[in-house]
């Protein structure tokens, strides 16, 4: 009876260690991670909150002229810098896979041979020579060693973590170069559009220049004007082909600049449109704030940046804690090499378990968690920059597509305004009522006027863009 009782006790505290082995193993050290609460606003500049938004277009329905379209292909696929991006992804994806077997024991073969020949004079080389009649001892061994590290505390869980957020970190990282190369090809693309309209401005300018600088040497030799009136003119036409030339070299860097983001050797002229062809959006949509700002790449890159952090506060938290480790070996061993695979006298096997705490570690595991805690806490501030920077990008980028409406009709006025006064000076100028200082500076001013105009439809092109992409589009 009192075996019976001493059985049932034993089998009754072995079922509690048995459950309190597997409480331990579920706990994990550190906090789970939560976000951060960041203050939102409930729309964007002046525009009302939206439910759909531009972010929920593809860009190659943004963006409908195929010249554009090409460039884009190419750069995504040939940019060195997306290129780079993606091999990031696939080394962070590499660290997934392993860490998928981490909390797996670890198995190593060996095979070793050896043979050791004591001193005969030595009390082993006396026992050797007595004992087996021999001067030297041979050993061969092959064997599989298994080690394992219970996760106890979760350490082995949160460096799990981390790896798989540094992972999503890289692959929204990918993503946001993927959005801003779409927005750097096409505002590169968009200049160079602006450059040529310039150019063609400033030919016709030229032409003009030109035609002012015959009629005033015709009227010099009818003595109707000086010498310097002629002077000014030919200057007014230098100047006029000296704006071809900077521009046509303008372009060409511009041409050059494409073509290195398209990952190819500049060089090759650069098909296009004309600038005047691209529509511009009629209806802006931001959709909500807090919805829209969660999507961008960059903010969420952030985010599992902060993710892996607080991961790492865990796994040097359990650091400091005692650690179980299961060691295990077995094979075949012997002293001569013909039993080397004799079985099953040439067995062996060895199990071993052990718990180690540690005790002093001058001090490293501490400043490890110290410093792991700030580091998570410098991850939460560049989270809320990153927040706070994407809604001031948002912002900035409606301010700029609503002022840029309103500047684009004063240029457009000033445009036909300064063309009625080239046309006014040359008029009265043939009838000696204007001089020629007049003529030139209603020339200057137009020519301004509309290289202006072309400067400022491509910053709304830029406007429109760079809203797409502070929403997370592309």
């Amino acid at each position: 009876m009192k075996n019976k009782y001493k059985r049932t006790s034993q089998s009754l505290l072995y079922v509690a260690g048995l459950w309190l082995l597997l409480w331990v193993a579920g706990c994990k050290a550190g906090k789970d991670y939560q976000r951060p609460s960041v203050a939102l606003p409930a729309q964007f500049h002046t525009v009302a909150a939206t439910d759909s938004s531009i972010v929920d277009i593809s860009w190659n329905q943004l963006f409908p002229d195929p010249v554009l379209r090409q460039w884009i292909d190419k750069a995504l696929t040939q940019n060195y810098d997306m290129q780079l991006a993606i091999k990031r992804v696939e080394t962070a994806e590499a660290y997934v896979k392993q860490s998928r077997v981490a909390l797996l024991p670890a198995v190593n073969a060996q095979v070793a041979a050896s043979s050791t020949t004591p001193s005969k004079n030595s009390l082993n080389g006396l026992s050797l020579e007595n004992f087996l009649g021999r001067n030297h001892l041979e050993d061969y061994t092959a064997q599989l060693t298994l080690s394992w590290e219970l996760d106890i505390w979760g350490k082995i869980r949160r460096q799990n973590e981390a790896v798989r957020a540094t992972y999503l970190q890289s692959a929204e990282a990918s993503r946001a170069v993927k959005t801003r190369l779409i927005a750097n090809v096409s505002q590169n693309y968009f200049n160079l559009l602006m450059l040529e309209q310039q150019l063609e401005v400033a030919r016709q300018n030229k032409l003009l220049s030109d035609t002012i600088v015959q009629m005033m040497q015709l009227q010099k030799t009818a003595g109707e004007v000086t010498e310097l009136a002629v002077q000014q003119t030919q200057s007014q036409a230098q100047a006029a082909a000296l704006l071809v030339s900077q521009l046509e070299q303008e372009i060409t860097i511009q041409e050059n600049a494409l073509h290195i983001l398209a990952g190819e050797l500049p060089g090759t002229p650069v098909a296009h449109s004309r600038l005047n062809d691209f529509q511009l959006w009629t209806d802006v949509k931001t959709g909500i704030p807090a919805q829209v700002i969660s999507k961008r790449p960059d903010v969420r890159a952030s985010e599992m940046e902060l993710v892996a952090a607080n991961a790492r506060v865990g796994a040097a938290q359990a650091n400091r804690y005692p650690t179980l480790n299961i060691t295990a070996a077995g094979g075949v061993n012997a002293f001569q090499a013909s039993e080397w695979f004799v079985v099953p006298g040439s067995l062996f096997g060895t199990v071993a378990g052990g718990i180690a705490q540690p005790v002093f570690q001058r001090r490293a595991l501490k400043t490890q968690l110290e410093v792991a805690r700030i580091q998570s806490q410098e991850s939460e501030l560049r989270f809320r920059q990153t927040v706070l920077n994407a809604v001031g990008e948002v912002s900035n980028a409606l301010v700029r597509i609503e002022k840029l409406q309103e500047q684009q009709q004063i240029a457009s006025n000033r445009v036909e305004i300064q063309r009625g006064a080239i046309q006014n000076a040359q008029a009265l100028f043939k009838s000696g009522i204007a001089n020629y200082l007049e003529v030139i500076t209603a020339q200057s001013n137009g020519l301004q006027a509309r290289l202006d105009q072309a400067s400022i439809k491509r910053q709304q092109l830029d406007a429109m863009v760079e809203l797409y992409r502070s929403l997370g589009g592309g």
